[in-house]
């Protein structure tokens, strides 16, 4: 089962990749400029924003940076270290975990993501794209536009904590999926909508971010924890 899951893990991870791959090929092939679906969304965003609607955009995406991310990677440790299906877990006969392990299930979700901004933090610059004009901006922002950090990081970091349910709950995946798919969702299109990225940056942070979680996941499979709920799954 664990081998089966690994692939299917390593599959996503090729899959979303390459479609990053190509993303960023094509935007490069068009010297890292807009696409005319990219400026029209652009200045639709910039004539359709009431003061209400402003705001509301504003604190959504506020969400995907600084604190919010890493406390639901936390979470995803909180939910993993917790997990009456690990058979190492006292509470369910199994045999008590060293602190080493409770701490490392806790803090390898938060490191995942560190990690994986250190990723995207280096293709950013290594890409170089420009953000559209700031007279299109609602708010001030920095650094270059792909891919986009807020979209990777509410991707990823959802992601971690449903991923985390999934395996604590399997009757919770679908509820778990949705709910990271509309968290990443709403704040991705936030940032297009606040005129600060163009919607392939946001794309390609999506993808990029589903790719490091698979990848994540597939490593995690490795680890003795997760080998031995395997191999007690197969056991008569």
């Amino acid at each position: 089962m664990a081998d089966r899951m690994t692939r299917r893990w390593l599959v996503v991870l090729a899959g979303t990749w390459s479609a990053f791959a190509v993303i960023a090929a094509v935007v490069a092939a068009n010297a890292w400029a807009p696409f005319a679906f990219e400026q029209a969304a652009i200045d639709w965003s910039a004539a359709h924003r009431p003061p209400l609607a402003r705001a509301v955009a504003m604190a959504v995406t506020s969400l995907g940076t600084g604190v919010v991310p890493y406390l639901l990677a936390l979470a995803a440790g909180v939910v993993t270290a917790r997990n009456p299906r690990n058979p190492r877990n006292p509470r369910t006969g199994g045999s008590p975990r060293s602190r080493w392990t409770v701490a490392r299930a806790l803090l390898l979700p938060v490191l995942w993501l560190a990690l994986g901004q250190l990723l995207r933090q280096g293709l950013m610059h290594a890409f170089g794209r420009p953000r559209p004009p700031e007279t299109d901006w609602a708010f001030t922002a920095s650094g270059f536009a792909f891919p986009s950090g807020h979209a990777f990081t509410s991707a990823l970091s959802a992601g971690l904590l449903a991923l985390a349910v999934a395996r604590a709950r399997p009757s919770a995946t679908r509820t778990a999926a949705a709910g990271a798919v509309l968290f990443a969702g709403v704040i991705g299109l936030s940032r297009i909508y606040l005129g600060v990225h163009w919607p392939l940056d946001v794309l390609a942070g999506w993808l990029l971010a589903v790719g490091w979680l698979a990848g994540g996941a597939a490593l995690s499979s490795f680890l003795p924890e997760q080998k031995e709920r395997s191999d007690s799954t197969r056991a008569p």
